[in-house]
């Protein structure tokens, strides 16, 4: 935690806009079923660098990324939260906050479409492909996760 104090005190009471989670999840169909497992509603979309989940409610950015990044096991979850012009970066990993990162490194290591999600200027439903975790059954979250699973095992 820092113990800097901002100028401006105004933007530690704006509500948090937008939050993202970045993951190394291949596709946006098991990241989906993930957030589903976990109880997180969002708009998952593949990226080039794996699948980003758009929250439903931004406010629930540090628990969505919490309960994502416990049932991923040992990878890393990126929270990106815009609030009032601010965005801010953690990482997550095994359901506890792991880091602050400096969000500028982020978005120059994401693809284009990371920062039109978070600056608002993409809504996540006019992507292609993208999928809601609130569709999925917990039954259809297990068996896409299985799947997968079945295709990670399989020689090629």
């Amino acid at each position: 935690m820092s113990d800097e104090v901002p100028d401006d005190l105004s933007e530690l009471d704006e509500p948090v806009t937008v939050a993202l989670l970045l993951t190394q999840v291949a596709a946006a169909e098991p990241l989906a079923a993930v957030c589903s497992l976990s109880g997180v509603v969002a708009q998952v979309i593949s990226s080039g660098v794996g699948a980003v989940a758009v929250l439903e409610d931004p406010g629930t950015g540090p628990a969505g990324a919490a309960a994502v990044s416990r049932l991923l096991g040992g990878t890393t979850v990126v929270l990106l939260e815009r609030r009032a012009g601010a965005i801010a970066a953690t990482s997550w990993a095994a359901g506890r906050q792991d880091a602050e990162l400096a969000p500028g490194l982020v978005l120059s290591q994401a693809p284009t479409l990371v920062e039109d999600l978070l600056l608002g200027d993409v809504e996540p439903v006019a992507v292609d492909g993208v999928v809601s975790s609130a569709g999925i059954s917990r039954l259809r979250a297990l068996r896409l996760l299985a799947k997968v699973t079945r295709r990670g095992r399989s020689p090629s």
